[in-house]
């Protein structure tokens, strides 16, 4: 019977994907005929992903100073103190979200684009400009490369920095007292050390975002 059922959300998968695939590809001819074609929304994605990525950067700071804020607890209620700090976890989860989901639709066109790309040298008659075609092709494909392993390095740096306060926003609601302020102080270094790796790699993404857009649009 397990077997069976395993059998059946297998194929279920298989046909949400080959849904997903085919729902892309009648996206993609449909903003051709506009005059949209995929390399413009690789451009278009890479932008989003970028500023996502900035925005991330910034909110994981944004967290790090009401975090810092919180362990210098000088008065009113550690109640508004934790309700800040849960604020500001929940939006940075949401901010990584965001990375993740834009960097896999960069993803999704660019395979779209290097697979169209590949099967259409084979329509030129001309020796010479296939051959440069697919020399650009290649120096893309090189790039493109280099863009997506810089952001899924930075993404890959998001989940220790979320892990870390999460742990501080729970132990903080669950002994709110001066006690507990004072254990989290030993945390500060370590949180600190965390988000000024991430951004280290996010900018590192970003910068290669920047190269990849100016590429693209000459």
């Amino acid at each position: 019977m397990s077997g069976k059922i395993e059998n059946i959300s297998v194929w279920g998968l298989v046909l949400t994907l080959l849904f997903l695939v085919g729902c892309q590809k009648a996206y993609y001819g449909t903003m051709e005929k506009f005059g949209v074609h995929k390399r413009d929304i690789m451009v278009d994605r890479v932008e989003n992903a970028r500023d996502s990525q900035t925005e991330a950067k910034e909110q994981f700071q944004s967290a790090l100073e009401q975090f810092s804020t919180v362990l210098n607890f000088k008065g009113g209620t550690l109640e508004e103190k934790y309700q800040t700090l849960q604020a500001e976890y929940d939006l940075s989860e949401k901010k990584a979200d965001d990375v993740r989901d834009r960097i896999n639709k960069v993803e999704d066109v660019s395979e779209a684009l290097f697979a169209e790309w590949q099967d259409e040298l084979q329509q030129y008659s001309n020796a010479e400009l296939r051959r440069d075609s697919e020399k650009k092709l290649t120096r893309t494909r090189q790039q493109y490369k280099q863009l997506i392993i810089a952001m899924r390095r930075a993404e890959k740096k998001i989940a220790p920095v979320l892990t870390a306060f999460k742990d501080q926003v729970l132990y903080l609601k669950h002994n709110l007292n001066a006690q507990a302020i004072a254990s989290l102080q030993n945390e500060l270094i370590a949180v600190e050390g965390n988000i000024a790796v991430l951004v280290r790699e996010m900018e590192a993404s970003i910068k290669e975002a920047d190269s990849f857009i100016n590429t693209m649009m000459n």
